[in-house]
């Protein structure tokens, strides 16, 4: 594509994010079988999280579940289904936090959706074969591993209450539970057998490569590039290739063109790390908003900086953060749009393993330019790790 065509396409493609904004913002839709929804999404740091044992970035994890669409049942049901991956104290800590933030949220009035229960369970044939049957739709085999054959009682338990009594419970799908035992094999570490069975599993209930790959890129560049590494190995055995500098497909573009020039890089000191930016157009007589793409180097950032007449960002590509003064630290994908309030100081920039690219809108609306704050320190930046 050149010359005339290129700078049309550019157009159609700022005018189909700008309607966007407009018209779908705040929206839960399903974006297509090759992307996770915000829903799906917000489980990864939930399972990881409470594998983890780490509390204090679980609440923050349940409160953008909650926020992406998890209904309180749902909520539950996710903890529940890991106490067989992660062991019971693991799932009672993480029911506690979830029980003392519903408890904050209700004294503050916030009203969250209780959602449905699951539905009672009969076993006319009885739970083993219930269990087997189960087995069969999630794994597409009734085969017995070696350890189930070396410790029988093992495989009973295996089908009568793992894939009976627990998969059973109907109020969460099975590519949910799937991407919650993913994101908790991955981040527990040790159980690589047991996470590529799952990722096995995820792919027969209909996970697509991209919706996996983008499973362990979220755990690579959000929560810990150990767990990122292990699945994307995996899936790198399962589809073949798709590593570029040691990081996952899903957080890099190999081979593809950037939608806008990477621009000059950033000199003025108002960037942590290595910043480009590109002025796509700026304020003058007939236009009342500044359009820049914004590429930052994994690690890079901005200044705390707030804009007197607020900021839209359409993200582009890759994966980074964002943060208002007083809020936890946002992850920001490929696809995701960002209201700045007017005046709000925040920050934003790209993960620890990941570019990220995004489109600055900056309305002008005659109460001035931007303004600069202090540094993010490392301190701050990490606390997303």
């Amino acid at each position: 594509m050149r010359g005339g065509n290129r700078i049309w396409a550019k157009t159609l493609l700022l005018g189909f994010f700008l309607t966007a904004f407009l018209l779908v913002r705040g929206q839960d839709k399903p974006t297509g079988q090759n992307t996770l929804t915000a829903k799906q999404r917000s489980i990864i740091p939930i399972a990881a999280f409470t594998a983890k044992g780490n509390q204090v970035r679980l609440k923050g994890a349940l409160e953008e579940g909650l926020a992406a669409g998890l209904t309180v049942n749902e909520t539950k049901e996710i903890l529940v289904h890991l106490y067989a991956y992660t062991g019971f104290p693991r799932s009672l800590n993480a029911i506690s936090t979830l029980q003392g933030l519903l408890t904050e949220r209700k004294q503050k009035g916030i009203s969250d959706p209780v959602g449905r229960q699951p539905s009672a369970q009969t076993f006319p044939r009885g739970k083993f074969a219930f269990g087997k049957d189960v087995q069969t739709q999630l794994t597409g085999s009734t085969a017995t591993g070696s350890a189930q054959t070396f410790v029988p009682i093992i495989d009973t338990f295996l089908k009568e209450h793992l894939f009976a009594d627990i998969f059973s419970r109907n109020n969460l799908d099975y590519q949910s539970r799937e991407i919650a035992t993913i994101a908790a094999l991955a981040s527990l570490g040790g159980a690589e057998g047991q996470l590529g069975g799952h990722l096995n599993v995820g792919r027969h209930v209909g996970l697509t490569e991209p919706q996996l790959r983008e499973i362990a890129g979220t755990l690579w560049a959000a929560i810990d590039a150990d767990a990122g590494r292990a699945a994307t190995k995996i899936l790198d055995g399962m589809f073949g290739g798709g590593q570029v500098s040691g990081q996952p497909a899903s957080t890099v573009a190999a081979g593809t063109e950037p939608t806008f020039a990477k621009g000059e890089k950033v000199t003025n000191g108002n960037f942590s790390g290595e910043v480009w930016v590109s002025m796509l157009t700026s304020v003058d007589a007939a236009t009342s908003t500044s359009v820049g793409n914004v590429t930052f180097a994994p690690k890079a950032r901005s200044n705390w900086h707030r804009h007197p007449s607020g900021q839209i960002l359409l993200v582009t590509d890759g994966v980074g953060y964002y943060q208002e003064k007083g809020q936890p630290i946002r992850v920001i994908r490929k696809g995701d749009v960002i209201k700045c309030p007017p005046d709000l100081p925040h920050w934003h920039g790209a993960s620890r393993d990941s570019s990220m690219s995004h489109v600055a809108l900056g309305p002008s609306n005659g109460k001035g330019a931007v303004v600069w704050l202090d540094k993010v320190s490392d301190e701050e930046y990490n606390k997303q790790y």
